[in-house]
Parts: C-alpha cells; sequence; structure tokens
C-alpha cells in the first residue's frame, strides 16, 4: 500500500505580527500538487526508512513526523495490529516550503487508518492531524482551502481552476524559525488581512491576476537569509511561460504559474538543463 504525500503550495501567504504567546496570525491559500513524497506501508516488515534523493540526514527512527503519526493512528487501536513497516520516499527537498513534513504525516494518517480497518472518520483524523503541526490538517484532505488563525482554521475557498505550475528550488534550505525572527524586525502593515476575491476566477491568467493583489510576506526575509532565492525568483519571472512567480511558505522553493501544462514543462525543461544544481518540477495545482 502507498500514498501519495504532495506537495504544499502557498499561492499567498499573509502573516501577522506575532502574538504574546509568540505565534503569528496568518491568512495563506493553500493548493496542493500533482507530486511529492510517498509513504509505503509493507505488511509483515518492522520499523520505518526513509529513501531518495532527499533521505540523506533525516530521521531514520524515533521523534520524527512519520512515525509520530504511525503511534498517533496506533494509540485508537483497541488490540496491537500485526507487524507492518513504513517507508518514506522522499523526493521533495527539506526545509522548501513545500510542507514535506506535515504531508508526509497526513499521508502516514490515511495510511495506516485503511490498512488497519479502523473506525476513524475524517474529521477525526483531522483532530489528530493538528497535534502533529498546523499545516498537518490542511494535507489530510489534499484540497484547496484558506487557512487562518495560526494556520490550523481552515475554510473552503472560491472555486479556481487547475493551474500549470513549475516549482523551483535553489539548493538551499530555508527553515522556517529563522525567516519569522527576520520578518518579526519588519512586520507588513497590512497583517493577515483577508483579500477581496474576484467574482469569477475561470482561467490560470485570471488566478495569476489576482494573486498578483496577494503577498508571501515571509518572501523578503526569506530571501534576506538565501539570496539564493533572490536568483531563483528572477531567473522564473523573466520566463515568457510565467504569469506570476512567488515564493512558497517560508521558502525556499519558488513556484511560476504558467498558462498551460506545455508551457509549464517548456519551462522547466529549460531550467532543468540550464541549471542542473536546482531542483526543478513542473506540475499541476488542484484547483478548487
Amino acid at each position: 500500500m502507498e500514498r501519495l504525500a504532495p506537495a504544499k503550495v502557498n499561492l499567498f501567504l499573509h502573516v501577522g505580527a506575532p502574538t504574546s504567546d509568540g505565534f503569528h496570525p496568518v491568512c495563506s491559500l493553500m493548493a496542493f500538487a500533482d507530486l511529492g513524497d510517498c509513504v509505503t506501508l509493507t505488511p509483515d516488515e518492522s520499523g520505518f526508512r526513509v529513501v531518495g534523493p532527499f533521505a540523506s540526514g533525516l530521521v531514520q527512527e524515533g521523534d520524527n513526523l512519520v512515525t509520530r503519526a504511525r503511534d498517533a493512528v496506533l494509540a485508537t487501536a483497541s488490540a496491537p495490529p500485526a507487524a507492518f513497516g513504513l517507508t518514506l520516499h522522499k523526493t521533495l527537498p527539506v526545509a522548501s516550503g513545500l510542507g514535506g513534513g506535515s504531508s508526509d504525516a497526513a499521508a502516514t494518517l490515511r495510511l495506516v487508518r485503511d490498512h488497519l480497518g479502523l473506525c476513524i472518520d475524517d474529521d477525526r483524523l483531522r483532530e489528530i492531524a493538528a497535534r502533529l503541526g498546523s499545516d498537518t490538517p490542511a494535507c489530510v484532505d489534499a484540497r484547496p482551502v484558506i487557512a487562518t488563525g495560526r494556520g490550523e482554521r481552515l475554510a473552503p475557498c472560491p472555486s479556481f481552476p487547475d493551474l500549470p505550475i513549475v516549482l523551483v528550488n535553489p539548493g538551499v534550505a530555508s527553515p522556517t524559525g529563522p525567516v519569522y525572527r527576520a520578518y518579526d524586525a519588519e512586520v507588513t502593515p497590512e497583517g493577515a488581512n483577508a483579500p477581496t476575491w474576484p467574482d469569477r476566477l475561470a482561467s490560470p491568467a485570471d488566478m495569476a491576476a489576482f494573486l498578483a493583489t496577494c503577498r508571501n510576506d515571509l518572501q523578503a526575509p526569506a530571501v534576506m537569509l538565501q539570496p539564493a532565492i533572490a536568483d531563483a525568483l528572477a531567473e522564473i519571472a523573466a520566463a515568457p511561460e510565467a504569469l506570476l512567480t512567488r515564493m512558497s511558505g517560508s521558502g525556499a522553493t519558488c513556484f511560476a504559474l504558467c498558462a498551460d501544462s506545455r508551457g509549464a514543462e517548456n519551462l522547466a525543461a529549460r531550467l532543468a538543463e540550464a541549471r542542473p544544481a536546482w531542483w526543478v518540477r513542473a506540475g499541476t495545482l488542484g484547483g478548487a
């Protein structure tokens, strides 16, 4: 049994000043791509392992999001289940703004629940996911949502079409903590404001025009800490196929929205040839 852990992309990310408890209010449109990591469950095995191009340095057992998700589901079982093993095929860059760890955990929750045949509905699964991280509940359904509060309050978003996209990571990590601390030095005046949605978003061009009125408030502090992000943004912004370019999450992955899949594939192929050290993928974000 295996399950895709899709890449999460923040199409916009508005961030407010930290509250007294140190958390930042946000308003973000989160969408999910048709590419990502993969979690595999194998009966009659045991343990957990990580394989793939970005497996190096990840925890193979103990305190990591996949094993924590596994154990959270096992805690609901009335009797110890038969042994099974989990393998994470890590194909998304680490600390890249694509929600890889959260999506891996969400995929594990569903995979273990379904394998054991446990009576845990999706609402309960999202409650379990919330204990694993603020992004994880959204990753359980992996459908476009508006996240507010600390990111834990999820609401459906207005309809928009599937979006051809190119994801580009310039080969640097951008951990969330330092980016938020850099952001705190100059908080965006608008804070975690909600944008005004158009009456109709019928095409990728419509979506790009709307998103141009929005922001990623973590982009400037992330660029300050990792100038390579600016190089990636400049490279994709210069491409004729790019309708809109932005950084996802706290970085370092950037994205370009394109008018169609052929344009996205052509842009990705050129970038991969010109920048062989970068991680470049073309895909599609599922619409709402």
